[in-house]
């Protein structure tokens, strides 16, 4: 790989560390010290990552009709994320809150979707798709460094000089990727007709779009709270910042990992260990509160939910090639809608039961489910098709 090639790759690992690690995950580490400090209770916060990830469904969808300039529009994006995340430290109002964390949402899916869509444009036409994967460590890396940074800077500046920092961090990145973008040019798509083909909501999509769903809305009430939670039981405080910091470790690691494991058996069958060692994780600190069953929670969520995402939407693309912007659509629009009403269902039962458990339980329960349906599915759609082997790609897909 060439310098420029390297460039262009690290300057899309910078854009995704931004809109995903920082502007949408930073929040977890960050919330603790808000609710404290602004007497929020757990069900505030759930209404905030809420609408994040409101605003991350409508940008994801908006950037899907991006043809032309998008360059221009992706840079343009960041720049609008990266003032939502620098001006959640100038304001105390609960609703300017609401409305930062849609800006930070929307603008978050126009990145992903635009960046993910122009480094696998880039790398294909030179020949270098294999090093696709690695650009999904960039979350991982962006999710770890907001992990080590949130503690320290709150200690000298509260949570408002941490918003303030990251967004100056984040400015860094953009400024960074624009100089190592500077001489590459951006072919626009053309606009393909849609096909009449409708069998992707027959056979095993359908099982495999509602456990998607279910997994959505299971792992954003952890992705959400960990901190928060790990924070408030006594004795753990301590780790709560670190924890973030393995969370972003293990998904910077997931996806070449996932990819390894598909290449020697069927995906059904590693995504189901995925699902199964998500469970796990989520429900360990529901019955051990100690500092080696958080640290292997966080582990087991970065590492899961990134696999998860690579896999289904990987799948889904393999069993339909000429399909593939239908039945991604379609899965990350299960995924999002989980994501937006998990937080607030999580707020609920910690209300009702006054206890971090409850909406862990809950989140185990529902991924339970969702990995029910996976098999279940699979299971009928064999009995139909037994001579039917279908494999995925060897080619870590985007995130919804």
């Amino acid at each position: 790989m060439t310098r420029q090639h390297l460039g262009v790759l690290i300057g899309g690992l910078l854009l995704l560390a931004v809109a995903m690690g920082i502007s949408r995950f930073a929040f977890t580490p960050i919330l603790p010290f808000m609710r404290i400090d602004e007497g929020l209770s757990f069900e505030t916060g759930g209404y905030l990552a809420s609408s994040n990830y409101i605003g991350y469904f409508v940008g994801a969808l908006g950037a899907g009709f991006v043809f032309r300039n998008k360059k221009n529009i992706l840079l343009l994006n960041v720049l609008l994320n990266v003032a939502s995340i620098f001006f959640m430290g100038f304001t105390h109002s609960f609703w300017l809150w609401i409305i930062l964390r849609f800006i930070a949402g929307a603008t978050g899916g126009y990145i992903f979707v635009l960046t993910s869509s122009i480094l696998m444009d880039y790398l294909a036409s030179h020949f270098l798709t294999k090093w696709s994967g690695f650009l999904f460590t960039g979350i991982g890396f962006g999710i770890a460094l907001s992990g080590l940074l949130v503690p320290f800077i709150e200690m000298f500046y509260q949570w408002e000089g941490t918003w303030i920092g990251l967004g100056i961090l984040s400015a860094l990145f953009l400024v960074t990727t624009i100089v190592l973008w500077r001489k590459v040019s951006i072919k626009d798509n053309e606009k393909v007709q849609k096909s009449n083909d409708t069998k992707i909501f027959q056979g095993f999509m359908p099982w495999l779009i509602l456990a998607y769903g279910l997994e959505g809305l299971g792992y954003i009430i952890t992705g959400t709270f960990l901190v928060d939670i790990i924070y408030n039981i006594e004795g753990l405080r301590q780790f709560a910042g670190y924890s973030w910091v393995v969370t972003g470790i293990a998904a910077a690691i997931a996806s070449p990992i996932w990819s390894m494991l598909i290449s020697k058996f069927s995906t059904v069958r590693v995504l189901s260990i995925a699902y199964i060692l998500q469970i796990f994780g989520i429900l360990l600190p529901v019955f051990f509160q100690t500092a080696w069953s958080v640290f292997l929670s966080a582990f087991l969520f970065g590492f899961t939910f990134i696999g998860i995402v690579s896999l289904s939407t990987g799948y889904a693309r393999e069993l339909f090639p000429k399909q593939s912007g239908a039945v991604v659509s379609a899965l990350t629009t299960v995924y999002a809608l989980g994501q937006i009403i998990g937080p607030i269902f999580a707020s609920k039962f910690e209300s009702y039961f006054n206890s971090f458990k409850a909406p862990l339980a809950f989140a185990g329960i529902i991924v339970v489910l969702g990995l029910a349906i996976l098999l279940i599915g699979k299971g009928l759609n064999d009995r139909k098709q037994p001579a039917t082997i279908t494999e995925i790609s060897n080619n870590p897909s985007s995130l919804s």
